[in-house]
């Protein structure tokens, strides 16, 4: 809580400030949302455009962004249906896709969403573009509105420009290539951003491209979920021989 002075009849005195209207907390968000959101709209075309070229109806894409939120796995969901694959094919998939989430909860701050709702629509809306934006130092001080009010701009964001994408698929060229690869671009800035943020922490991003070379070798089928494993072990043993908590996780 930030402390703003005022002045009493016996002197200057500080006292805290009133909290901040839940207007402002969205304002914020809002704002903290821009960059990723604008990054959502190129990618939210690319998954309406891919789905209306497969043959899906326009309210596919839509559907698909809003109720499963999965991101790279709404891509690959693409192919699974037009495929016809089994269900149980597709719930491992997604299981093996988004498993990452399970290392994100140890950082992502959930602890600080103070309603039993507001903690469901968190742990459903906590994607990468979440993660990486409230797990920032200058997002430390943020409030629980502040954090879900952001969630919920990025999810509005994603289904938003799936449903134009569909809708406006039938104009863009089948010859137009590269549409699958801007969720990969986007993960590649925001991991640019996370190292920037790390420039005073150096081990994390050493041990984080240690970890990805070890899986890519010894596990490359599961890589993935290998490295998010490895990447894990090794913070918590570095926290127990330091005797500090990591900055970041």
């Amino acid at each position: 809580m930030q402390i703003s002075p005022a002045v009493e009849a016996g002197g200057s005195q500080p006292v805290p400030e009133l909290p901040s209207e839940p207007a402002s907390e969205a304002r914020a968000a809002f704002k903290d949302s821009l960059g990723v959101g604008l990054a959502f709209v190129p990618l939210g075309l690319a998954l309406g455009a891919l789905a209306s070229q497969a043959g899906l109806d326009w309210w596919w894409a839509g559907l698909s962004a809003a109720l499963i939120y999965g991101g790279s796995f709404e891509f690959l969901l693409i192919g699974l249906v037009t495929a016809a694959t089994p269900l149980a094919s597709i719930a491992l998939s997604a299981f093996m896709v988004n498993v990452r989430h399970v290392f994100y909860a140890l950082s992502f701050p959930l602890d600080r969403v103070n309603s039993r709702l507001g903690k469901t629509y968190g742990t459903f809306a906590m994607t990468d573009e979440a993660y990486a934006l409230t797990t920032t130092d200058q997002a430390r001080s943020w409030s629980s509105r502040r954090i879900l009010w952001l969630q919920l701009f990025l999810h509005l964001y994603w289904a938003g420009n799936a449903t134009i994408g569909a809708l406006l698929g039938s104009l863009i060229p089948e010859s137009v290539t590269g549409l699958d690869f801007a969720l990969t671009a986007l993960f590649a800035v925001l991991a640019l951003d996370a190292l920037r943020d790390l420039r005073g922490d150096l081990p994390v991003p050493v041990l984080a491209g240690l970890s990805a070379l070890a899986a890519r070798l010894l596990f490359p089928d599961e890589m993935l979920l290998a490295a998010f494993a490895l990447f894990t072990a090794a913070l918590l043993a570095r926290h127990r021989m330091t005797g500090r908590k990591p900055s970041h996780a």
